[in-house]
């Protein structure tokens, strides 16, 4: 597994130079300890993305609608500007 993961890292690093690839190479270890930690950080995060409580829809909703009276009300008073300079 360590040596697998220690693989994927020097593959990685083909396109990096310098002291860049030095310092990843040399991080190598630290990453295979921390992988499921990430792994498990990372999958946690998605599916906070993926799903929304009730609260975060309904504060988009009222965002929504904020934003649609915003819209009606500025068309309203375009309306009014045309119709006076008009009439």
């Amino acid at each position: 597994m360590r040596r697998i993961a220690l693989a994927a890292c020097l593959l990685c690093t083909l396109g990096l130079g310098g002291c860049v690839a030095a310092a990843a190479v040399g991080a190598a270890g630290a990453v295979v300890g921390t992988g499921v930690a990430v792994t498990g950080a990372t999958v946690g995060a998605g599916v906070d993305l993926v799903t929304t409580s009730d609260k975060e829809r309904r504060a988009k909703e009222k965002k929504r609608r904020k934003q649609e009276e915003r819209e009606r009300r500025k068309a309203e008073k375009e309306a009014e500007r045309e119709a006076r300079r008009h009439g």
